[in-house]
C-alpha cells in the first residue's frame, strides 16, 4: 500500500505541474520550446531524464540478462552520440527554430520537409510505445493491476500531461525527475552490493565486452542505428531548441554524456545481478531487496524516467505532424491542432503497445529506420557538404526503408545478413546523395 501511495502522489503532482505551467503558456514557443528560454540545469536535466527513459533503464537491465557486461555499449553508444553531438549542436541551436523537419527544409527545401514529417512521427510512435511498455511493466510488476490496464493508464496519463503545459511544464519537471532516477538508482546499486557477496557475479574483463550474443558487427549496427540518433534525434534536438544559448546547449549535452557512462555501468551491474532471480521481474526483485521506503522511491524514479522520454518523444512528434498539416507552428491556432494529434498520437502508441510488449524490440525498430533515413542527409546538411539536392527524398525513403528491411531481416530471419543490409541502407543512402549519374558522353566513350 505505501508503494501505491508514492504512486499516486507522484502521479497527482506531476500532473498539478501541468495545470500550472498551462496557465503561464502566452505564445506557441512558450508551448514548444519553452520560450527559449531555459537556462543550463533545466536543459541538463531535461536531456538527461529525456535519455533515460523507460526503453533506456529497463532496455539495458532486459539486455545485461541475456549478454551480460557487453550490455554496457548500449548506453555508451548513447554517450558517444551526443560527444559527436556537442561540436554540431551549435549549427543545430543556429539554423533551427521548432522542429527537424524545419530543418531540413531548411537545408533541402520544402519536399524534404515534407517527407520526413510525415516518417518521423510513423517512426517515433514506436519510442512512445516503448516507454508505455516500460510503464506498463513497472506497474503490472507491482501486482495489483495487469499489463493491458497498465498499459492503458500510463497511456492515458502521458498523454494528459502532455496536453497540458507542453515544454513548459516538462523542463520543469524533468530537472527533479532527473534527480529521483539517480537517487533510484544509486539505492538499488547500493543493497545489490552489499547482498552480492552471497550471490555469484559475472566479474568484468575486456574480453566480457564481447561474447557469442553481442560481436563486434553488433556493436557496430548499434553504433550506425543507436548512436547517430543522439546526433540527429528529435528529440535530443528538441532540448537544443530549447536552450537559451548555443554554450548552454553545449555545455549541457556535455555533462550529460559524462553522466552516462557510471550509469550504464550501475544498470549493466543490476541486469547481471538480476539474472539470479530467474522468475522475477526488476520490480519484483527490487521489492525483496530494498525496504519499504528505497522501493518506493526505486518505482518512482522508474516512472520518472518512463514520463520524462513519454511526454517529449509524445509532444515532439505531435508538433511535426502539426507542422506539415498548418505549415506554421507560430499560429496560436496550432497549439488547439497540436493537442489534438497528441491525443491522437498517444492513442496508436497505446495500441502498439498492447501488442509489442518487447522493450528494446520497439526502441530498435523505431530507431533503425530513422537512423537509415535521416542520420547521412543532416549531417551533410549540418556540416553543409554538398549533396545532390534533388535526390534528398529518395535517399531519405529508400535508406529508411532498406534499413528496416534489414531489422525484420535480423529478427525474424538471420542476425548476420539483417546487419548486412542495415549497413547497406548507408551505402544506398550516401551513393544517393553525393554519387552524380555518368553523363551520357562518359558512358559512350
Amino acid at each position: 500500500m505505501q508503494v501505491e501511495i508514492i504512486i499516486a502522489v507522484y502521479f497527482v503532482f506531476i500532473l498539478a505541474i501541468g495545470v500550472y505551467s498551462a496557465f503561464k503558456i502566452k505564445t506557441p514557443s512558450d508551448y514548444y520550446v519553452a520560450g527559449k528560454k531555459a537556462g543550463f540545469i533545466p536543459v541538463s536535466g531535461s536531456l538527461l531524464a529525456t535519455i533515460l527513459g523507460g526503453s533506456a533503464i529497463l532496455g539495458t537491465i532486459e539486455l545485461s540478462q541475456k549478454i551480460g557486461w557487453a550490455a554496457l555499449w548500449f548506453l555508451f553508444c548513447a554517450a558517444l552520440g551526443l560527444f559527436v553531438l556537442i561540436p554540431l549542436s551549435k549549427y543545430v541551436k543556429r539554423f533551427g527554430n521548432y522542429t527537424l523537419p524545419e530543418l531540413l527544409g531548411t537545408f533541402y527545401g520544402k519536399k524534404a520537409e515534407i517527407i520526413s514529417s510525415i516518417i518521423i512521427p510513423i517512426a517515433w510512435l514506436g519510442i512512445v510505445a516503448a516507454q508505455i511498455i516500460a510503464a506498463a511493466k513497472i506497474l503490472s510488476g507491482l501486482g495489483f493491476i495487469d499489463y493491458a490496464n497498465a498499459a492503458l493508464v500510463a497511456g492515458a496519463i502521458f498523454i494528459v500531461y502532455t496536453l497540458l503545459g507542453g515544454q513548459l511544464s516538462i523542463l520543469k519537471t524533468d530537472a527533479l525527475q532527473a534527480v529521483l532516477i539517480v537517487a533510484g538508482l544509486i539505492a538499488l546499486l547500493f543493497f545489490s552490493i552489499q547482498n552480492s557477496v552471497v550471490v555469484k557475479i559475472e566479474s568484468l574483463r575486456v574480453d566480457s565486452l564481447f561474447n557469442s550474443s553481442f560481436s563486434a558487427i553488433d556493436l557496430l549496427i548499434l553504433i550506425l542505428t543507436y548512436s547517430v540518433t543522439f546526433v540527429v534525434g528529435p528529440d535530443i534536438y528538441s532540448r537544443v531548441f530549447c536552450a537559451k544559448d548555443e554554450k548552454t546547449a553545449s555545455r549541457s549535452i556535455l555533462l550529460v554524456a559524462l553522466i552516462l557512462i557510471p550509469i550504464s555501468f550501475a544498470l549493466t551491474w543490476l541486469g547481471i545481478y538480476s539474472q539470479q532471480f530467474q522468475n522475477e521481474g526488476i520490480v519484483s526483485f527490487a521489492q525483496n531487496l530494498l525496504p519499504g521506503w528505497a522501493y518506493g522511491l526505486f518505482i518512482a524514479a522508474l516512472l520518472s524516467a518512463v514520463m520524462s522520454s513519454a511526454d517529449t518523444t509524445l509532444l515532439t512528434s505531435s508538433m511535426i505532424l502539426n507542422e506539415l498539416l498548418t505549415g506554421n507552428l507560430n499560429n496560436k491556432k496550432s497549439l488547439a491542432t497540436t493537442r489534438v494529434l497528441v491525443v491522437f498520437m498517444g492513442i496508436i502508441s497505446i495500441i502498439i503497445s498492447l501488442y509489442v510488449t518487447s522493450i528494446i524490440q520497439a526502441l530498435l525498430f523505431a530507431l533503425t529506420f530513422f537512423s537509415g533515413a535521416f542520420v547521412i542527409p543532416v549531417l551533410a546538411g549540418l556540416l553543409k557538404i554538398k549533396v545532390i539536392n534533388n535526390r534528398v527524398v529518395y535517399a531519405i525513403l529508400i535508406g529508411g526503408i532498406v534499413a528496416l528491411f534489414g531489422k525484420i531481416t535480423y529478427t525474424f530471419y538471420n542476425d548476420i545478413l539483417g546487419n548486412l543490409i542495415i549497413v547497406f541502407s548507408y551505402i544506398i543512402n550516401i551513393s544517393i546523395l553525393f554519387i552524380p549519374k555518368r553523363s551520357h558522353k562518359l558512358l559512350t566513350s
